[in-house]
């Protein structure tokens, strides 16, 4: 485990004995300060639990559905409902909330409308929905851990024992509850012995790269280095680059991959030097209901992220701002996707169906 976690739940029981108070709490680790600050916050209602999702307090696909789950558990404790059918329709509006907060990573809908058919399933009182909902979020947390460490170790296979790569946006622990998907590769190959390096993205406009990537890596001991997204190409002409490796937010049903904007430039630049372009996720983060990247909705985001760096304005007032917040990468870009029942390989459209 790591010495930070993005995401702890604490019991009733726990903060009876440890603060006294009545309800369950969620403790968020909020990365908006990363990495000179170490700040935890605390929730106990699902509201602040979609707006710490929103302005990124918690981030990072499977992440932010853990949160989720966790905010409907919220939702149901300080429900003064008391019976089943009031109590459901509740959670419902809760969910949709919760859906909205951020609308590109398909990891945020799946697990809340997996927490939902938990609610839907036949119960004698309240407190046994309840009951269930909390042990079923839990059961999500402690499944994401296992889910990403195994995705890490199937991608051992296409990871030279002396490996330099290029990493894009932020997906390690932070990003999930432990290990991460594509950082989570890279760290697990460090601890398996292998000599390793990773060129990381900066990723504006919100710098995960170089705000948590690099804040990870330090306190792992892994070798890396910062670049700007703009170097990624230089850096594949010039220097040996093994292969390229990036998370994602939604899985399209023909390959086409969503993720943090900047990674379909990447794509191109590995494509354009013949460097392998690899896509690490949990099957939850494919989803088969949309047939290409087209379809899945982008989101964008408030001009002041690209407007301005940690407060201090780079552009003149009034200059107007296009801000999605994550890409499309075609399927044609993507030489492999890692998941944790194995990897991937075109066609897409075959092996995603006979996966899933």
């Amino acid at each position: 485990m790591t010495s930070f976690r993005s995401i702890t739940w604490k019991k009733k029981e726990q903060l009876n004995e440890q603060e006294g108070e009545q309800n369950h709490t969620l403790i968020l680790l909020d990365q908006r300060f990363l990495p000179h600050q170490t700040i935890y916050r605390e929730y106990t209602d699902h509201i602040s639990v979609a707006d710490a999702i929103t302005t990124m307090i918690v981030r990072g696909a499977p992440a932010i559905g853990v949160a989720a789950a966790f905010g409907l558990v919220l939702a149901s404790d300080r429900a003064a409902e008391t019976n089943l059918h009031s109590l459901r329709a509740l959670l419902e509006i809760a969910a949709e909330k919760l859906i909205q907060s951020r609308p590109t990573a398909v990891n945020l809908a799946w697990a809340v409308k997996r927490m939902i058919a938990i609610a839907k399933a036949e119960y004698e009182t309240v407190a046994e929905l309840k009951l269930a909902l909390e042990q079923e979020a839990e059961k999500i947390y402690a499944e994401d851990i296992q889910i990403n460490r195994q995705i890490g170790e199937n991608a051992q296979e296409l990871v030279p024992d002396r490996a330099n790569v290029i990493h894009h946006c932020n997906t390690g622990a932070l990003a999930t509850v432990d290990y991460g998907t594509a950082l989570g590769i890279i760290r697990i190959a460090h601890e398996q012995g292998k000599t390793i390096h990773a060129y990381l993205d900066e990723t504006r406009p919100r710098l995960q790269g170089a705000s948590l990537s690099a804040y990870e890596l330090q306190a792992f001991g892994i070798p890396h280095t910062l670049i700007v997204d703009s170097a990624s190409g230089h850096l594949m002409r010039t220097r040996k680059i093994d292969f390229c490796v990036v998370g994602c937010d939604r899985v399209a049903a023909n390959g086409d991959v969503a993720n943090k904007i900047g990674t379909y430039n990447l794509a191109i630049a590995a494509k354009a030097h013949g460097v392998p372009f690899y896509v690490a996720c949990p099957i939850s983060t494919i989803d088969l209901s949309v047939s290409s990247g087209d379809q899945i909705e982008i989101e964008e985001r408030n001009a002041e992220e690209i407007t301005h760096i940690q407060g201090v304005a780079i552009a003149p007032i009034g200059t107007k701002v296009f801000n999605p917040a994550f890409d499309i990468t075609p399927a044609e870009y993507i030489t492999a996707i890692i998941t944790e029942k194995g990897i991937l390989h075109p066609p897409y459209s075959q092996n995603l169906a006979q996966l899933c």
